[in-house]
């Protein structure tokens, strides 16, 4: 086999590791009620499947993205896959309520240290410029397909074989990632001889950032000012101020905060954070809309979401296109601007309505998706220093998830505030849910409106031609 066969291949792997991790943040929605049944969960409980994946997750990115950097690229993504892996079958296992939570946290975890992985070895397998940008659009592209495959391919598993199977699913393509990796992957790691490590850093920002996430899952069932989640979160906050402190102090920290002065990392952060809490609470509330409104079954349900898939996969093959015409901002701003059409098209859901009244709206949604996943994360690869890729990508994925959260947090709030009440949204009455949802989508709106404006003051001054040049990375 050539090298440009390893290469393929080692493309192949990395965008399939980023397939089933989109995959299955969004798999589980559509098995959530017949595991919930089957295993016991009350309402309020069963978010836990969902959040406990979303809180490791979110909590161990940054470490992840370093020991990436440290400890070595191929190394980590071995490791992080086999603990999503195991995570995977102990889910399809599981015969109780806390094993299964756990195996999702553990699902969360391998994810964490995966993502910053597969992605800075895409930096270091491929060379600077056009290859590494279709690799990147490949990569990001699997991202965005995977979040809405994964709710037609949950629909299919858990009507045809059981929700037991949307865990299975994961474990064959864990194993043969892991065989084929030594074949197709080089090992990368930092040049650095001291390889410090900044425990004191890494506790504090991880531990910080689990109590604040907590927070933000949980303050819109129990009450943004419920004693019994505010305090986690005070504490995250003070322990977030005591890792800016100790980062300022240390010889070699976790983050250079002068990553932070490059507009391209900054700006893709803040993109990453206003994508995921508009366009990322999408599948939330449509899978709500098709199962408690509209009232359908489960692949009724994963059906209507194939339309967002092929127009997602049809803007990654543009994104190429799109950057070298209008660069890295315009192309996210376009995204954003899709996006606000999209969800003003949603907005006009009946309680009466079908799954074609959803095309329109998802099809041109699913296109600034494309735009909007891919560009951010090109963006925030640019001029970054080979040793840095790994945390330099955690630092954009955690501006993804603490989006998510924040997004979901706010949106809920909004809807107490109109409904009166903290009451599940799965045990409104139809008409009732459906303006709740309406309400979501006016919120989602506005930011994506709010992301165009960020592109631009961010990333203006990076065409198309930036990603290309041989610049100096910052250091």
């Amino acid at each position: 086999m050539n090298p440009t066969n390893y290469k393929g291949l080692a493309l192949v792997l990395l965008a399939v590791s980023q397939l089933i991790l989109a995959l299955d943040y969004t798999i589980i929605f559509v098995a959530l009620p017949s595991l919930g049944a089957e295993l016991g969960f009350s309402a309020l409980h069963l978010q836990w499947v969902v959040s406990a994946y979303s809180l490791v997750y979110g909590g161990f990115l940054l470490i992840g993205g370093r020991l990436s950097d440290l400890l070595g690229r191929r190394r980590m993504f071995m490791i992080a896959m086999g603990l999503f892996g195991l995570g995977s079958l102990l889910g399809g296992l599981a015969d109780s309520q806390s094993l299964l939570i756990i195996a999702r946290g553990l699902q969360g975890l391998g994810g964490a240290l995966l993502s910053p992985a597969t992605l800075s070895l895409i930096m270091s397998k491929f060379e600077e410029g056009q290859e590494r940008n279709r690799a990147m659009g490949i990569w990001a592209a699997m991202g965005g397909v995977g979040l809405s495959l994964g709710l037609l391919l949950g629909g299919l598993l858990t009507s045809y074989i059981g929700w037991e199977s949307t865990f299975f699913v994961n474990v064959p393509i864990a194993v043969l990632v892991l065989i084929l990796a030594p074949i197709a992957l080089k090992e990368s790691r930092t040049s650095s001889r001291s390889r410090h490590f900044d425990v004191a850093g890494s506790l504090s920002v991880t531990a910080g950032m689990l109590l604040i996430v907590y927070y933000l899952i949980q303050s819109p069932v129990d009450g943004w000012l419920n004693s019994r989640i505010i305090i986690p979160g005070v504490i995250g906050i003070v322990l977030l101020i005591l890792f800016v402190i100790i980062e300022t102090r240390t010889r070699e920290p976790l983050i250079p905060f002068r990553l932070f002065r490059l507009r391209s990392l900054t700006g893709a952060a803040l993109t990453a954070t206003i994508f995921s809490a508009s366009f990322g609470t999408l599948y939330y509330f449509l899978t709500l809309y098709t199962q408690e409104v509209l009232h359908y079954s489960a692949i009724q349900s994963g059906l209507s979401f194939l339309p967002l898939t092929l127009s997602a996969l049809l803007g990654a093959k543009l994104i190429n296109k799109m950057i070298s015409t209008i660069g890295v901002a315009g192309t996210i701003a376009s995204g954003m601007g899709l996006g606000a059409i999209g969800f003003m098209l949603l907005t006009g859901l009946s309680e009466t309505g079908s799954a074609w009244g959803i095309i329109p709206g998802m099809v041109i949604i699913g296109l600034g998706q494309a735009f909007v996943f891919t560009t951010m994360y090109i963006a925030g690869s640019t001029n970054i220093d080979m040793n840095e890729q790994g945390l330099a990508s955690s630092i954009v994925s955690t501006g993804q998830q603490i989006g998510g959260a924040i997004g979901l947090a706010v949106i809920m709030a909004v809807i107490s505030t109109f409904s009166g009440t903290n009451a599940p949204m799965e045990s409104m009455a139809p008409g009732d849910l459906n303006g709740a949802i309406r309400i979501a989508f006016i919120m989602n709106i506005v930011t994506t409106l709010i992301g165009i404006l960020v592109a631009f003051v961010t990333l203006k001054q990076k065409k198309a031609a930036s990603l290309d040049t041989n610049a100096k990375p910052l250091h």
